[in-house]
Parts: structure tokens; sequence; C-alpha cells
């Protein structure tokens, strides 16, 4: 009897973490996109698009796709190409600051 009633609660509590699990995945990436926009902002202000533009456009792209997915329902992949977008956009304001010192030292 104390098996079964273990046996019960183990799936009924399995069951609870799946769907609350389910549900992360299925609400839109609002903070994550948010983040791609003001990462991108930042890298063009410091002057990615003359000093790395390589670097800003792979997170422009990626940025595209997140909102191509997004307007899919696509949330799961919109969520990893806005991740992709703002680590791109800091990989961008990197090389542009690094850029820039290397002009002022001249």
């Amino acid at each position: 009897m104390q098996t079964s009633i273990l046996k019960s609660f183990s799936q009924t509590l399995l069951l609870g973490i799946l769907l609350l699990s389910a549900g992360c995945e299925t609400s839109p990436p609002v903070q994550e996109m948010s983040d791609a926009r003001q990462a991108i902002a930042v890298a063009r202000e410091a002057g990615a698009e003359e000093h790395a533009a390589f670097h800003l456009r792979a997170a422009e792209n990626y940025l595209k796709s997140a909102e191509d997915r997004l307007n899919e329902r696509q949330y799961s992949r919109a969520r990893y190409d806005a991740k992709q977008a703002k680590m791109k956009a800091l990989d961008a304001l990197k090389a542009a600051e690094k850029d820039s010192r290397e002009e002022e030292r001249q």
C-alpha cells in the first residue's frame, strides 16, 4: 500500500516538474530580446560599425532571426538567437574599444 502511494506521489511530482519546465520555455523571451537590442546599441555607440563591423553584423543577424522566430512563436529558438545576438554585440563592443585604444596610441 505504501509503495503504491509513494509511486503515485513520485509520478505526480514528476509530472508537475515537467509541466513547470515546459511552461518556462513557452513564454516569449522578452528580457533576452531587450538585452540583445541594448547590447547592439551600446556597441554602435562605441564605434562598432567602423571598428568591428563583422561582429556587429553577426549580432544584428542573430537579432533579426530572433525576431522572426518570436513572430513564429518559436520561443526557445528566439531565446537562443537573442542570447547569441547579445554575445556577438559584446564581442563587437570589445573589438571596437580595443581598436579605439590602439588608434589613440598612434
